[in-house]
């Protein structure tokens, strides 16, 4: 049973963050704000911890940058639909990914296996292997799902989970064009409402990545008013 820390100063979020993790098999830890969170984790780490950025005492940053000294287990972010700034800094300072409020508690779960499955590949303990959890390999990409790794010409490319399920639905099928909403649908779920923007937003970041290993990165194509493609190189 992996054990979850849920870090939030709305007290309505941890309850029912809580009890949703709680019915879906987690042990689950809540604290009310960064200070009181630091001090249990000095004591014994949860397998995972989610954050909100804004809290009283001592935020997610600070927290997060503590527990970077000590530890990679995995961080979720949980920020306000405004915070991009907060996001990127967060990510830079070693967050795995981040949910913006208000979020779907279902899309919360999925992050969560997801990286406690990449925490598991990391550690060597077996996985079963799917269809969705095979290696890919589209020309100078490879994307190992299991361990949330993705390499370009042999460099490794840091990726949230969002930007890795995107990556992954439009390499899956090289050359053919998937709009916004199809990849909405692939990063999302039917009860969290984001516009194209987010869409576009979370591409660029991915563009940009990729481009960090390789300047002449161009295998995502934007066909404008349609969406995306990707062409295998």
């Amino acid at each position: 049973m992996s054990k979850i820390a849920l870090v939030d100063d709305d007290r309505n979020i941890l309850t029912s963050v809580a009890i949703t993790l709680e019915a879906e098999g987690f042990e689950v830890e809540t604290y009310s704000d960064g200070q009181a969170a630091l001090e249990a984790f000095n004591k014994a780490l949860p397998d995972m911890a989610v954050l909100d950025i804004k809290m009283p005492r001592m935020d997610g940053m600070d927290l997060l940058q503590r527990l970077r000294q000590k530890t990679t287990m995995p961080v979720i972010f949980l920020t306000s639909k405004d915070d991009e700034i907060d996001e990127v800094l967060g990510l830079r300072m070693g967050a795995d990914d981040y949910v913006k409020k208000p979020f779907s508690q279902r899309l919360l779960v999925a992050r969560i296996r997801a990286l406690l499955r990449r925490q598991e590949a990391q550690s060597g303990d077996v996985v079963a292997e799917t269809d969705d959890t095979k290696v890919m390999e589209r020309g100078h990409l490879r994307m190992d799902p299991l361990r949330h790794s993705v390499t370009w010409k042999g460099h490794d490319v840091t990726l949230t989970v969002t930007e890795f399920l995107l990556l992954q639905a439009l390499a899956q099928r090289p050359g053919f064009v998937k709009s916004r909403d199809q990849l909405m649908d692939v990063a999302y779920d039917d009860q969290v409402y984001v516009d194209d923007r987010t869409i576009d937003s979370h591409i660029k970041r991915l563009r940009k990545k990729l481009r960090s290993a390789d300047d002449e990165f161009s295998a995502i194509e934007t066909l404008y008013g349609i969406g995306y493609r990707y062409n295998e190189e």
